[in-house]
C-alpha cells in the first residue's frame, strides 16, 4: 500500500475531518473495505455484527466513506465503489491476508488473528511496537515475526520459529507462505473481531 492509500484513509476518519469527530478510525475502515470485498452487497445490520460497531457508528461511517466515493448505499445494501475496489487493491498489495489460527504456542488468548505485511521486515525494530499498537486496541497481545533467509524468527528474543515453536511454524507456513523480508503478525484477543483489530493496528503501525 502507498503512503498515499495510508494517509488518504487517515484523514477521511481523522478528528479534523469535516463534520463530527468520528467514534471509529481508519481501521475500521480498512476492515469494512475487506468485508465488503468478499461479498458483493451488505446491509447495516450485518456490518455492525462483523465490526462490532454499534448501527450508529455505521451509518455515520457509511456515510463518510459514501462522501468519499469508496462505496456505494441502496436499499439492498453496501458495496464497493469502483475507487473503493481500487483503494482496497492497494492495501491487498502490502496485507494480502488476514486470517483466524488455531490455539499454539504463540497466541495469548481464546481468539487469534495471523496478518501478513509485505516487505515491511526492516521496519521491526523489537516487535514491542507492533504490540503495544495490538493492546492499544484491546487485544491481549500480539507477536510480531520476520521471514528472512528460509526462516521465520521472532525480533528481540531470537527464536527460531520452526526449532521453538514447531506446531506454530507449520500453520503459519500453510496459511502465510511469507517471502523474503514479509513481516507476519499474531494478535490475540477474547474476541475475534478485537484480535483482527489488534492485527491491523499492529501492521499499521510499520507500513
Amino acid at each position: 500500500m502507498s503512503a498515499s492509500v495510508k494517509e488518504f484513509l487517515e484523514k477521511v476518519f481523522s478528528r479534523s475531518a469535516p463534520g463530527p469527530s468520528p467514534s471509529f478510525s481508519a481501521l475500521d475502515s480498512v476492515r469494512l473495505l475487506r468485508l465488503l470485498a468478499e461479498h458483493d452487497r451488505v446491509g447495516r445490520k450485518r456490518i455492525s455484527k462483523e465490526l462490532g460497531l454499534g448501527e450508529g457508528t455505521v451509518r455515520t461511517m457509511l456515510k463518510r466513506l459514501s462522501e468519499t466515493g469508496l462505496i456505494e448505499t441502496s436499499r439492498g445494501g453496501c458495496s464497493l465503489s469502483s475507487r473503493g475496489k481500487a483503494i482496497w487493491g492497494e492495501i491487498k498489495k502490502i496485507i494480502p491476508k488476514i486470517v483466524e489460527v488455531g490455539r499454539s504456542e504463540l497466541t495469548l488468548a481464546p481468539k487469534s488473528v495471523a496478518i501478513l505485511i509485505k516487505g515491511c521486515a526492516e521496519r521491526v525494530k523489537s516487535g514491542i511496537e507492533q504490540r503495544d499498537a495490538a493492546v492499544s486496541i484491546g487485544a491481549k497481545g500480539a507477536v510480531t515475526m520476520i521471514f528472512k533467509d528460509n526462516k521465520i524468527v521472532i525480533p528481540g528474543v531470537s527464536a527460531d520459529l520452526e526449532r521453538d515453536y514447531p506446531k506454530a511454524f507449520k500453520e503459519i507456513m500453510r496459511l502465510m507462505c511469507p517471502e523474503d523480508g514479509d513481516v507476519i503478525i499474531v494478535s490475540s484477543a477474547d474476541t475475534l473481531a478485537k484480535a483482527e483489530c489488534g492485527a491491523l493496528a499492529a501492521a499499521w503501525s510499520i507500513i
